[in-house]
Order: C-alpha cells, then sequence, then structure tokens
C-alpha cells in the first residue's frame, strides 16, 4: 500500500507564491522512481481536473492554465514530490490532490493513478 500526505497549501493573495510538496511512503525506493506522479486540483462544484504530471524519467505536462507559471519536480531519494506555484490567481483556488501512477511515462489522464493524497487546501484572493 502507498500512503501520499500533501502539505504547503494556504491562503495567499493574487500573484503570490507557493510551494506544495507530496510525501510517499509504504513503497520501496526504487517502485517509488519507477513510476509518474501528478498533481490535480478539484474547485468546489467542479470536477478534479489535472495540473501537472511528472515521469520517472523525461520531460513533464503541464496543463494549459498553468503552463509557465507553476513547475513540477520530484526528489525521489527522499520519495517526495513538489508543486512550485508562481503568480497565482483566484482561479487556482481549489483542493490540491497529488497522486501516484501505474504507468512511468506523464499522462494527465486521472485513471492512469493508482493512489492519492487526502489534499491540500490551496486560497487565492483577490
Amino acid at each position: 500500500q502507498v500512503q501520499l500526505v500533501e502539505s504547503g497549501g494556504g491562503l495567499v493573495q493574487a500573484g503570490d507564491s507557493l510551494r506544495l510538496s507530496c510525501a510517499a511512503s509504504g513503497r520501496t525506493f526504487s517502485t517509488f522512481s519507477s513510476y509518474a506522479m501528478g498533481w490535480f486540483r478539484q474547485a468546489p462544484g467542479k470536477e478534479r481536473e489535472f495540473v501537472a504530471t511528472i515521469p520517472w524519467r523525461g520531460g513533464t505536462l503541464y496543463a494549459d492554465s498553468v503552463k509557465g507559471r507553476f513547475t513540477i519536480s520530484r526528489d525521489n531519494a527522499k520519495n517526495t514530490m513538489y508543486l512550485q506555484m508562481n503568480s497565482l490567481k483566484p482561479e487556482d483556488t481549489a483542493v490540491y490532490y497529488c497522486a501516484l501512477a501505474s504507468v512511468r511515462s506523464a499522462t494527465n489522464w486521472l485513471g492512469n493513478y493508482d493512489y492519492w493524497g487526502q489534499g491540500t487546501q490551496v486560497t487565492v484572493s483577490s
């Protein structure tokens, strides 16, 4: 079993920055580092949507709405993934979830993710 725990959310003003972290446990280092990971978000009354993904090796993939503002990264030695969010906008307000995929390549399809964290709230005021 895999446990994912997000942290770093909070209340900020438009234009500010936040860094989310996702710590993984319950699997060996080699297993964690072998699969893609991703960030999704869900605003009130809306479906969960893709934000960014990072494969076990290679390039990252971003939603158009966050491209150029958000940066996803991972530290396999620490079993941790990050999301650096800059130039935040009120429309970025949502609960942010990290997830571990069952595939190695970057994927924006929610169905490819087997394990999910509990989410962390990000609120951006105007």
